[in-house]
């Protein structure tokens, strides 16, 4: 039986609680940058039918030929959640959302802080009741009883390494960075995403280490395949930004091109 806390599942309740911090944040952002077009609540729809869909559906493909895959309606019930795949759909959502109803602004900046609170408390859920890591013979290892070591195919009393506990500090790490360094500072609208997707890929790719996922390809799993093909294209991104000069505040910008 899934853990509960006042009768609902454990890992619903923290997610839930995760929405609703990332709202909080994003209508506090989106008052003080001045967006109050009511087109954004559209864009803010997308986002959340987006992530949701492919958080359950973005690990459907786990095999090459498509039979031995589970069909779409048993995924969408049993199958694992993807925080990977809810990332991809939202951002999806979001420009699928922005082109149906016409909004222009870009939204990067008010997303960020947003989803980094928002996915640091969701990850709470995880931590309380999936399978949190590796064996590590460290000191703040989690040691599962026979209830929850069977329940979640581990061996009993073995230190595991917490590693949704590691991501869970990285993303109120970066939520600190962001509210109260990088918000002030004069970057190009909607860099501040990319900076946070940036991070939050290559600290997932080092993480998968001592997750516990399966590996499928020369010790890789399949979050760390996907992150190995996408974040090199995010850095490029970024690094070719900088090198136009885009990153320069806008004073520095002007005195260059007198």
């Amino acid at each position: 039986m899934l853990p509960t806390i006042w009768g609902v599942p454990t890992h619903a309740l923290f997610v839930g609680l995760g929405v609703v911090a990332a709202v909080v944040v994003f209508v506090h952002e989106a008052r003080r940058r001045g967006h109050t077009d009511d087109r954004l609540l559209i864009v803010v729809t997308g986002a959340l039918v987006g992530g949701a869909l492919f958080m359950r559906l973005g690990t459907w493909a786990q095999h090459l030929d498509l039979r031995e895959n589970a069909s779409l309606a048993e995924q969408w019930v049993y199958g694992n959640r993807s925080i990977l795949g809810g990332l991809v759909g939202a951002w999806l959502g979001v420009h699928v959302a922005k082109r149906l109803c016409g909004y222009q602004l870009r939204t990067g900046d008010l997303f960020a802080p947003a989803v980094a609170l928002g996915m640091g408390v969701g990850r709470i859920g995880c931590l309380l009741t999936e399978l949190p890591g590796t064996p590590t013979g460290s000191a703040w290892g989690i040691t599962l009883d026979r209830a929850d070591a069977a329940r979640l195919g581990a061996a009993p009393g073995v230190p595991l390494h917490p590693s949704f506990a590691y991501e869970i500090v990285f993303h109120l790490v970066a939520f600190a960075a962001i509210w109260f360094w990088l918000r002030r500072r004069d970057l190009p609208p909607g860099e501040i995403f990319v900076l946070y997707v940036a991070a939050y890929g290559v600290f997932r790719f080092l993480v998968e280490f001592v997750r516990g996922n399966e590996a499928v390809w020369h010790g890789l799993t399949r979050p760390q395949l996907f992150l190995a093909v996408t974040v090199p294209l995010v850095l490029l991104r970024i690094a070719l930004r900088v090198r136009s000069g885009a990153y320069r505040p806008a004073r520095s910008q002007e005195l260059v091109s007198r």
